[in-house]
């Protein structure tokens, strides 16, 4: 009976064994599937990126000179890397980050003159300047703009360590700004005193927040329904919204466990730093992306600091986030508000006078 109740012990315990040793190669090999498909994501991304860079010349060729240039922002710093054995450790970075920045230029420009900048980064926690932006460019570039819009750090498109670069209201700030500089140390086409910044969603963000760190460098900014309160954003969000954030490699925290973080990354809480730069807001009652509290917060904290700006509050406006970048009637008349806003101080030499030349500019007819 003991040798019975032994031998049972002993298989039990082989079998316990080597039970272990299958679920260890199993979440191996699990891990390992991970990695590839995540690879392939970044391939297709890269992919997708290649294809929508090409449709830029279909779409703007006959109007503007187009280009994709390469230039640096600032070392990444202090960002959390994996470390042998698992785990993440601290990682630090002194080499510039190298970015992305498309650049579009009238075509029907004199070379010997000078014309007004406008910055346009674009929207998403993590995503890219594409050809959704074209008829928005096309009317920009017809009333001879120069736009520049950058790829900042943790745009897809350029593989997973750039995704992974991601600072969302850090130092993808200061990227915007380095291709900003860009454009004035290399075009003397551009006056360095009519530049303009304008951006929808989180590249409404960035354009709140690179008027407030850099006040003497934009003369006007337009923020279109902007992200505006990280802390507000993160109690109406989804759990899976919330992980892009608490990541090893990006913020590493929740908001609950970090909320002054959160609070750096925010403008309403940075309110007190608008100067003198004309700034409209804009936003849209029925917006399920950000939630009109969130700018009603902003348009509050800017009040309460004493400073002076434009904003409107649309009522349940067509198309909710995108109210003001369809392709409707309603959406281009709101467009014409917001070009009228920035000439304004820009002056750009052919601004629209009516919808009718904005309608003919973008669309062709």
């Amino acid at each position: 009976m003991k040798q019975t109740i032994l031998c049972l012990c002993f298989f039990g315990v082989v079998s316990f064994t080597l039970s272990a040793q299958n679920t260890e190669v199993l979440l191996d090999k699990i891990e390992a599937l991970e990695n590839r498909i995540a690879s392939m994501r970044y391939s297709f991304q890269s992919l997708e990126k290649s294809i929508d860079d090409v449709a830029w010349f279909h779409l703007l060729g006959d109007q503007a000179y187009i280009d994709k240039v390469e230039l640096t922002g600032p070392p990444l710093g202090e960002k959390k890397g994996k470390a042998m054995g698992g785990g993440y450790n601290p990682v630090y970075y002194t080499n510039p980050l190298r970015i992305k920045t498309y650049v579009f230029i009238p075509k029907d420009i004199d070379p010997q003159k000078s014309y007004p900048l406008l910055v346009l980064p674009h929207g998403g926690v993590h995503s890219n300047f594409n050809t959704g932006y074209a008829h928005i460019v096309r009317e920009l570039i017809a009333q001879q703009y120069i736009v520049v819009a950058p790829e900042y750090r943790g745009s897809t498109g350029y593989g997973g360590t750039f995704y992974r670069a991601i600072d969302y209201g850090g130092l993808e700030i200061q990227d915007v700004k380095a291709c900003t500089d860009y454009m004035l140390e290399n075009y003397s086409i551009v006056d360095a005193d009519r530049v303009g910044i304008l951006g929808w969603s989180h590249g409404g963000l960035i354009t709140l927040m690179n008027i407030f760190e850099y006040p003497d460098d934009y003369q006007v900014a337009y923020a279109g329904v902007p992200v505006s309160d990280l802390i507000q954003r993160m109690g109406y969000k989804t759990d899976g919204y919330r992980r892009l954030y608490s990541v090893e490699y990006h913020i590493g925290k929740t908001a609950h466990q970090d909320p002054e973080e959160y609070m750096r990354r925010s403008p309403a809480w940075n309110a007190s730093k608008l100067q003198d730069t004309p700034l409209l807001i804009h936003t849209n009652t029925n917006d399920a992306d950000v939630g009109v509290l969130e700018v009603e917060h902003l348009i509050r904290a800017l009040k309460a600091e004493g400073k002076k700006f434009d904003y409107e509050i649309y009522e349940d406006q067509p198309g909710g986030h995108r109210f003001d970048r369809m392709d409707t009637r309603n959406a281009k008349q709101l467009r014409l508000k917001v070009y009228r806003f920035l000439g304004k101080v820009l002056k750009p030499n052919k601004p629209f006078s009516n919808l009718e030349e904005l309608q003919r500019a973008s669309y062709g007819f």
